[in-house]
């Protein structure tokens, strides 16, 4: 099983929104991919908030096969939506992980 992680940190004016769009719009459409089992959204604590909180939504996906077929034919649409509607009020960055347990 694979993990695929993406952190996020917003800035607080746009936080609230960003994370009503995030679970009820951006996730949904991921998950209609296919590609992905669930998401989970965590808010990380005991982090430097001064700019905004960060978040991070961990999307399971049952081979490496379908994470690959994501970041194939889905990944760059979805991210230039993001940046189309947020622009330069996020940062973000990913990673992938290997569920072992």
């Amino acid at each position: 099983m694979i993990m695929y992680n993406v952190t996020t940190k917003v800035d607080h004016s746009i936080a609230d929104a960003w994370l009503q769009w995030i679970q009820t719009e951006h996730i949904p459409a991921i998950l209609q991919t296919e590609c992905f089992t669930k998401a989970k959204v965590l808010r990380l604590l005991e982090t430097d908030d001064s700019e905004g909180p960060t978040f991070t939504i961990q999307y399971k996906a049952e081979s490496k096969a379908l994470y690959n077929r994501y970041i194939e034919k889905f990944a760059a649409a979805f991210r230039q939506e993001t940046f189309d509607k947020w622009g330069n009020k996020f940062i973000a960055f990913r990673s992938l992980m290997e569920v072992i347990n």
